[in-house]
């Protein structure tokens, strides 16, 4: 049985497309990942089903047409729309590890530790909230929750095998939090 431990959200379906199935989805990692994972996995009625892709075509730079073994029809299809989009951990950290930052939605490095350039630690990244046009990571700092801004521009490298980050933070940024 797969547990939401095991998974990490890179998507979400949009609407069926056509009759025959298909469906649209928005992804927010790099197409090549999605191609190269062996399947989807959703939540319906509270229990995380794996999705096998037939085929990935794009419509957008953020949206794709996916055709899914063993739906076949429009009300097939329109079970799965809404849904959150999972991808095993596992498989995706094995996939993605050549890609750079862009190539991991910001919910993987949820558990990172974050450093300062300098090498301070700063604290644990606990959530990743994207409700804002700028993404930020929560960050658990001495028993505070912190803000920090989630932007490529920001991050140095990240080490998936510590699973730690080193960002260059703006002088100041940790004491806007007090």
């Amino acid at each position: 049985m797969i547990t939401r431990d095991e998974l990490i959200a890179i998507g979400h379906y949009n609407k069926t497309h056509g009759v025959a199935g298909e469906i649209s989805a928005t992804i927010d990692v790099d197409m090549s990942l999605l191609e190269s994972l062996s399947c989807l996995v959703s939540d319906l009625d509270g229990i995380f089903v794996p999705f096998f892709v037939n085929s990935c075509r794009p419509k957008t730079n953020e949206t794709v047409l996916l055709t899914i073994d063993g739906i076949e029809n429009e009300q097939e299809a329109s079970r799965l729309v809404n849904h959150e989009i999972f991808a095993l951990k596992k498989k995706f950290r094995h996939e993605a590890e050549d890609v750079d930052a862009d190539g991991y939605p910001l919910d993987y490095f949820i558990g990172f530790t974050l450093l300062d350039n300098d090498g301070t630690r700063v604290g644990e990244i606990i959530e990743v909230d994207e409700q804002t046009e700028n993404a930020i990571f929560i960050v658990e700092r001495e028993g505070q929750e912190i803000m920090v801004p989630a932007t490529d521009e920001l991050i140095v490298e990240f080490d998936l095998d510590k699973k730690e980050m080193v960002m260059d933070l703006p002088q100041g940024i940790l004491d806007l939090n007090d």
